[in-house]
């Protein structure tokens, strides 16, 4: 009764016929009907659903099974039905390493789910009672000599088969053998299937961790140890050297990888002033994005900053510390860039002769010049790429491509399957604020991450429809990486929203998405815009911006301690790793936002749990007060880690203090005191 033969969902008697025995439809995640792979990173609890059924009213089973790259069976996990009745089945598969991975969703009839439901309700009809027991003792025969199975199963399932044939008991008896709790374990470890149809296999491409899961801070070198003559107010630019002696701090904050802004010699023509002034003078910076001069392109240097030397040096002090560094890669040109006399086909040229120059209405890049991949494409990729190794074997796995969206698509899909041949560790990180589809096409063709709109998401509805989207609607292949802000970007919500809005944006960020990121400054709530904009006034873009980082923590007017635990608690609880286990929970309070995340978690001494409560008040400027009502079935309770009277105990990670909860609880949150609570359901260890 148990069959061997997995049936491919497109064999039949009729090579036409598209649909198998047992019908799979919705197979998930599935991009693009499998011409890109879904994305994961090794332990990620990664979701799989489909939507499978059969005729009639027989029982079905439903299995999704894990390939690993050398195409052997690595996992199988039973999916349960979502809702019954629905059809729709979900469950989660675990790669273990990185790599091309591969999965499918069986379908398949459950002989013994099946007979046990026939059974209970017939033999309590007094129906065919003699004719049930008898097939009950069949089947299990038949299963019990399944040389597949454990053997302590099989003899467990020897027995009940005796038993149900068994004359000499009651019906009762008999019925109870074959349905104990042992029976049942051993037919969960592994079900007695027929007909049983598999969906084709799907491709998911197991990347390294820093691929789906870190904390970025971003800052300027140039402004750390920037000094001005207090005589002639002008700058000395801060170096690789100086800047090494910011990374300590920013280790103890508990970050993953620093960011820097291009690092390349920057063009004299057009070069801007402070607040994007067009005219500058002569010792201002300009812009890092308006790469190149006569000292070189994106290959080079400024010489302001130091030598290669001293930037093997400054990415070795980081990874002493943990640390990964992440290169800005800005495909563009200053005028004064080598490309533009060398290739000026890699530019648009209009017909009056010029260059054009770069624009997004109503702003107006004049210093810098877009390149164009149509006239030269297979010229202007090479370089790309040889642009990317130099900067890979000066040990930069890491790139946040600037405005990815203003080149060709194909372009990426290229130069990231190349790059990924020789190097499968370098991951790249899209700046695209930009359309869904753009943005979702750039993660499908090989963008491991992404900025979203989690910036602009600052109401209740808004946030828990952007959580439930990338957790639940685009996580197979588009992962966001929520960073706060950006040297573009200071939300009114941050401009008028005081100490507290810089906690608020940083808890929903740290706490919702695996990947998170602020630009310096965050810590010392920056928060002064441009007039009628959302960019920082005296932005950094333009000129030094030297800070006292350690006179603000002294005199207790830095949110860096606060960085430092909202990071200590994402490496503490696996859950906090994994993007695809959002839920939200409702509260009375439209301002007070609540969602959950779990994992279980393998550990030496069995399965474990982890689970995280997050509640946040959303308007700075007050207390609310509210209820809370949890879905306890999301956090995973089992009888054990309930009092008597049906509470659990949770911890708050931010104050330490702890409560007793139930499924309706009552919270105040002062925002100038503490906007959130972080809370672990506590278990029984």
């Amino acid at each position: 009764m148990t069959t061997s033969k997995v049936i491919p969902a497109s064999e039949s008697s009729t090579s036409e016929l598209r649909t198998g025995r047992i019908p799979i439809t919705k197979v998930q995640p599935v991009i693009e009907g499998g011409a890109f792979s879904a994305k994961a990173i090794p332990g990620q609890n990664m979701e799989v659903s489909a939507t499978v059924f059969r005729e009639g009213h027989d029982r079905l089973g439903v299995t999704a099974v894990l390939y690993g790259p050398d195409g052997e069976e690595r996992q199988r996990t039973r999916l349960v039905e979502r809702l019954p009745g629905t059809d729709s089945w979900t469950g989660r598969l675990t790669p273990a390493a990185t790599g091309d991975w591969s999965f499918a969703i069986e379908g398949w009839a459950d002989l013994y789910g099946t007979w046990q439901h026939n059974a209970e309700v017939k033999l309590d009809a007094g129906v065919d009672v003699e004719l049930m027991l008898a097939e009950g003792a069949a089947l299990l025969q038949v299963a019990s000599a399944d040389e597949h199975r454990e053997p302590a199963d099989r003899d467990t399932i020897a027995a009940a088969a005796a038993a149900l044939a068994d004359g000499a008991l009651t019906v009762a008896e008999r019925l109870d053998a074959g349905t104990s709790a042992a029976v049942l374990a051993a037919v969960e470890r592994q079900p007695i299937r027929d007909l049983v149809t598999s969906s084709a296999r799907y491709p998911i491409r197991v990347e390294r961790p820093a691929a789906g899961r870190g904390s970025w801070y971003e800052f300027f070198p140039r402004s750390i140890g920037a000094v001005q003559d207090p005589a002639t107010l002008e700058w000395t630019s801060g170096t690789f050297a100086t800047a090494s002696r910011r990374l300590d701090d920013i280790a103890a904050m508990g970050f993953d990888v620093v960011y820097l802004p291009p690092v390349h010699p920057i063009g004299r023509t057009h070069r801007k002033g402070p607040n994007n002034a067009l005219n500058a003078a002569e010792r201002d910076p300009g812009s890092p994005w308006a790469i190149g001069s006569p000292d070189g392109g994106h290959d080079a240097i400024h010489p302001d900053l130091g030598s290669f030397e001293d930037f093997d040096a400054f990415v070795a002090r980081a990874e002493e510390l943990g640390m990964e560094v992440a290169l800005d890669l800005a495909l563009q040109a200053s005028p004064d860039h080598p490309w533009v006399t060398s290739h000026p086909e890699w530019f648009t040229t209009r017909v009056d002769g010029t260059i054009a120059y770069a624009e997004n209405p109503p702003k107006k890049y004049q210093d810098i010049y877009p390149i164009n991949f149509d006239n030269d494409p297979d010229g202007l990729s090479a370089e790309v790429l040889r642009i990317v190794r130099l900067w890979a074997n000066h040990g930069v796995k890491i790139f946040r491509v600037d405005n990815p969206h203003t080149k060709p698509v194909w372009f990426w899909e290229w130069l990231i399957a190349e790059v990924s041949a020789f190097d499968p560790d370098v991951v790249f990180l899209a700046e695209a604020f930009t359309r869904p589809p753009m943005m979702h096409q750039l993660a499908k063709v090989g963008f491991q991450q992404s900025y979203g709109y989690f910036t602009w998401r600052n109401t209740k509805q808004e946030l828990e429809e952007y959580f439930t989207e990338v957790s639940h609607e685009t996580s197979g292949f588009f992962r966001p990486n929520f960073f706060v802000n950006t040297p573009d970007i200071l939300t009114e919500y941050l401009q008028f929203g005081g100490p507290p809005a810089f906690k608020i944006r940083a808890v929903l960020a740290a706490m919702s998405s695996p990947l998170w990121g602020v630009y310096s400054g965050y810590e010392l709530f920056e928060h002064v815009a441009r007039p009628g904009s959302e960019e920082y006034i005296d932005n950094e873009k333009f000129e030094y911006r030297p800070r006292d980082y350690a006179a603000a923590i002294e005199e207790g007017r830095s949110l860096a301690p606060y960085l430092k635990r909202l990071n200590e608690i994402r490496r503490l609880h696996p859950a906090l790793g994994d993007l695809q286990n959002i839920t939200i929970h409702s509260s009375t309070d439209d301002e007070v936002l609540v969602f959950s995340k779990h994992k279980a978690v393998p550990t030496a001494r069995g399965p474990a749990k982890d689970t995280i409560i997050v509640v946040v008040n959303l308007d700075p400027h007050s207390t609310r007060e509210c209820t809370v009502s949890l879905d306890l079935q999301a956090l995973q309770l089992d009888p054990q880690d309930l009092t008597a009277e049906g509470t659990y105990r949770v911890d708050d990670l931010i104050t330490s203090d702890g409560w007793l909860w139930g499924a309706d609880n009552y919270v105040r949150l002062d925002s100038h005191v503490e906007p959130a609570h972080i809370l672990h359901v506590r278990r029984p260890v």
